[in-house]
């Protein structure tokens, strides 16, 4: 299943909006004005249709994979502002197995502890990522041994590699030098990593960053305006390159 990219989302947008009230601009035919017929604008559905949205996965095993809820509202928010393209106000809770999973061609996952996902839930997160899907994860402070088993089995076949810091990721509206260092967690140095399948991200993973905390509301974590900037430059990123790559 194939996703709108942005400037396809924009254009058909555009083109919608142009199709508005009234009568369209007087054209030259042999020589006098004619008026084109009006034409109903988009009904709103339709155009929430064409925004971009972010899927929010739920998963069992303990972990809270509803931390952070201001994060991504941020992130809609700022994406909107910075890239002009429509977005959504708010995300979608889906679990890995909903039906209206490749409606969201953009998923999240974050927590701090365990991940669990039954037979049905990955063969469906599986077949949505190998078909157009991409999933952003997040850790928020305990989750990886975790994320690293979910992606074994996910995709056995396949490793979490090291993003390459000259990777499009980086580069798709910012130019960044790779993952920032939000908060301190273990002290290590914080990583972006991977799965592809042939030369396509189908997973992204940033560890010991915690990017979600850094889009959160300042007051939440009182994390300082740079910090908190260099987490919103990633993560809009992260959304812009997921839907164009």
């Amino acid at each position: 299943m194939k996703f709108f990219a942005p400037v396809l989302i924009m254009a058909m947008i555009m083109a919608a909006a142009g199709s508005g009230e009234g009568r369209a601009q007087a054209y030259q035919r042999n020589g006098g004005k004619v008026e084109e017929p009006a034409r109903p604008g988009p009904r709103p559905e339709e155009l929430e249709d064409l925004r971009v949205r972010i899927g929010r996965l739920r998963y069992g095993g303990g972990g809270d994979w509803y931390s952070d809820p201001s994060s991504l509202p941020n992130l809609l928010k700022e994406f909107r502002k910075r890239t002009g393209i429509p977005s959504a106000v708010n995300e979608k809770v889906l679990a890995p197995d909903d039906p209206d999973l490749f409606s969201y061609p953009f998923l999240y996952l974050t927590g701090h502890g365990k991940i669990k996902l039954g037979e049905g839930e990955l063969a469906g997160l599986r077949r949505h990522l190998l078909n157009g899907g991409f999933l952003y994860a997040d850790d928020n402070y305990g989750m990886d041994e975790s994320f690293r088993e979910l992606v074994s089995e996910l995709f056995p076949e396949r490793e979490l590699v090291t993003v390459p810091l000259d990777h499009r990721i980086y580069h798709s509206f910012y130019d960044l030098e790779g993952p920032p260092k939000i908060h301190e967690h273990d002290g290590k140095p914080p990583q972006g990593l991977g799965v592809f399948s042939g030369n396509r991200l189908i997973i992204f993973y940033t560890y010991e960053s915690d990017i979600g905390d850094g889009l959160e509301d300042a007051e939440v974590h009182g994390d300082p305006p740079a910090k908190r900037e260099e987490a919103v430059r990633l993560a809009v990123n992260v959304l812009y390159f997921a839907l164009t790559q």
